[in-house]
């Protein structure tokens, strides 16, 4: 089995490696799937991986840089809100199954740092099947179907679908199921 390791990204020693990363690798599944290198460089300098509010880390699988991911909302945890990811594995590294153990390393990575947090959340797009199951397969639940909340590169629409992970789950190794039924009218 392949091993997971999340480094922190550095301001003063990975800029130039997160703008190379996000510039070579296409992310179909992303508002902006193919970052110019200007856009990649806007992103990184304006703190992306490194501020009050994210934080970013390498994916290293079995020794190698995979991706990146970073932690989002992080400014609202302290008053008891929920952080979310964003996850960008390169291309070679996909289709592998390495997502699930991805997520599962990183939701270890924030209930472990951040011990007031009691649930994580991730979204992604209805047609990106392969993170659907993956969230699944991690032990994520989901909770929303945001119709028509994703924009799409080429002016289109798709829904969002929002999937998380309870604190008390993660540690029992359960799933506490979503109560969908709406009240009768």
């Amino acid at each position: 089995m392949s091993t997971v390791v999340l480094v922190p990204c550095d301001p003063l020693s990975d800029a130039d490696a997160l703008v190379a990363f996000l510039g070579s690798n296409e992310f179909p599944f992303h508002v902006v799937p193919r970052p110019s290198e200007a856009e990649a460089r806007a992103v990184v300098d304006g703190g992306r991986f490194w501020s009050d509010d994210s934080l970013g880390f390498w994916i290293e699988i079995d020794g190698e840089r995979a991706g990146v991911v970073v932690l989002e909302e992080l400014a609202d945890v302290a008053a008891g809100g929920s952080p979310l990811f964003d996850l960008r594995l390169a291309a070679t590294h996909r289709g592998r199954g390495l997502g699930v153990l991805v997520v599962r390393a990183l939701t270890t990575l924030v209930f472990t740092r951040f011990p007031t947090v009691t649930r994580v959340e991730g979204q992604t797009r209805e047609d990106n099947v392969a993170m659907r199951r993956t969230f699944v397969r991690a032990g994520f639940v989901k909770e929303a179907h945001y119709r028509e909340a994703w924009p799409t590169g080429d002016a289109g629409r798709k829904a969002s679908i929002a999937y998380g992970i309870l604190r008390r789950d993660w540690e029992t190794g359960t799933t506490t199921p979503v109560l969908w039924d709406d009240p009768e009218p």
